[in-house]
């Protein structure tokens, strides 16, 4: 399983469901279930589906989708690089965090070793 490293208050309004687009700078190929790592915690919090992308939206594009990524308004100009959306569904804290080693340079994306998969996986089995 992949993790992606999110900074707060992000995080935190995407496993809510308050926010269903993660803003980056380049696209993603990247398709399926992902873990949602806090960044700077070296923990997965919870865990969403990467279904698609929208790349390089434009300034009235971004700014007519605020409900969906919630960058307020005011931020958003001709310099604002994040206009890709990574949109997420399914999105759900863990009952209890999984810690993770995380590796040295990793700012983006985390392989997430077999146990630490195995041990968030085991918190989505619905008994």
């Amino acid at each position: 399983m992949k993790g992606l490293v999110i900074d707060e208050p992000w995080i935190s309004l995407i496993v809510s469901g308050e926010k269903t687009w993660e803003m980056r700078s380049r696209n993603t190929l990247l398709r399926g279930r992902i873990a949602l790592i806090r960044k700077g915690s070296k923990m997965v919090i919870g865990v969403a589906d990467l279904v698609c992308t929208f790349p390089k939206l434009s300034v009235p594009e971004l700014k007519a989708s605020v409900g969906n990524h919630r960058v307020s308004e005011s931020e958003i100009g001709k310099e604002f690089k994040h206009s890709t959306a990574w949109v997420l569904q399914g999105a759900r804290p863990l009952r209890k965090p999984v810690p993770y080693p995380h590796p040295a340079g990793a700012v983006i994306w985390v392989n997430l070793d077999p146990d630490v998969t195995a041990r968030v996986e085991q918190q989505l089995v619905v008994g």
